[in-house]
């Protein structure tokens, strides 16, 4: 049974960091490319972050840059989120996904296009408030 399962969400406070964590199952979790989605309220949910399958290269949407980081770990199947001076806009529920399959390793890039990810976790809250 596939599963993706976000942790690592919560009350953070402006300025402060937290680190979301996606663990896999069921899937061949490093011939995957993972992205990170978010939900505001009352919005439509957008992409944040991406990784790809092949070499790890990220994409990342321009509200999120430069303070956002993904990363992956094939060897725990898990991919992280680590968000650094959060905002309140940063305010959500996130969700991670997987998109693939691609069974050379050889996609280098990634794309934050819903429609593309083939598996989704059920999302976690993040609350930026002092």
């Amino acid at each position: 049974q596939v599963q993706l399962v976000e942790s690592g969400g919560g009350l953070v406070q402006p300025g402060g960091s937290l680190r979301l964590s996606c663990a896999a199952s069921g899937f061949n979790f490093p011939h995957y490319i993972i992205g990170w989605f978010r939900q505001a309220p009352g919005k439509e949910r957008e992409g944040v972050s991406c990784i790809s399958s092949g070499d790890s290269s990220t994409y990342y949407g321009d509200s999120v840059k430069g303070r956002f980081t993904v990363s992956r770990d094939n060897a725990k199947n898990t991919s992280y989120l680590q968000i650094d001076s959060p905002k309140s806009e940063d305010t959500g529920i996130y969700y991670c996904a997987a998109e693939g399959p691609d069974p050379l390793l050889l996609v280098r890039q990634c794309w934050l296009i819903q429609g593309r990810y083939d598996y989704w976790g059920r999302g976690i809250q993040v609350t930026v408030s002092s």
